[in-house]
């Protein structure tokens, strides 16, 4: 059985996510769908057809986010002690050597990754360039425009 590494806050927002799709979408769909099999023949219903084809991605995500939650292995940052070392659900700020530019990420899961708001997946090449290094230690990130340097100025632990 594969685990899931997921901070608490994404596993919250994934439940989240699971009781809207099974409280509020599943109802709504098949409603629609009730409404559109009034409407008569269903072989050129459109409205039928396009309802249950919501219906579909609405059961599939159902069932990838419970499977996803079943094989999670919760991690909560914030009741570890910080040792400096960057862990997976760290929030880590980084100074590019060659340009002095500061960039803070946060190492999340997979499904929770969002470049925009800094979170990036324990699988993507920072993440992996940086786990288990300390505050302080350089390291060298292959990224597709090249090589690039950075420094570890902290390491934080934040829920």
């Amino acid at each position: 059985m594969v685990q899931y590494p997921m901070t608490a806050k994404g596993a919250e927002t994934l439940r989240s996510e699971l009781e809207n799709l099974k409280s509020v979408k599943r109802p709504e769909i098949v409603a629609a769908i009730a409404e559109a099999r009034e409407h008569g023949d269903l072989k050129e219903n459109a409205e039928y057809h396009a309802a249950r084809e919501q219906q579909g991605f609405c059961e599939g995500r159902i069932q990838d986010i419970e499977a996803k939650l079943s094989n999670a292995q919760i991690i909560d940052v914030s009741k570890l002690t910080n040792t400096g070392k960057v862990i997976f659900g760290t929030t880590v700020t980084i100074v590019n050597v060659d340009t002095d530019e500061e960039v803070t990420y946060r190492i999340v899961g997979d499904d929770e990754a969002d470049i925009k708001k800094n979170l990036i997946s324990v699988s993507s090449p920072i993440a992996r360039g940086l786990i288990g290094k300390m505050v302080d230690d350089e390291i060298a990130i292959v990224t597709p425009g090249g090589t690039m340097e950075y420094e570890i100025i902290n390491v934080q632990h934040i829920a």
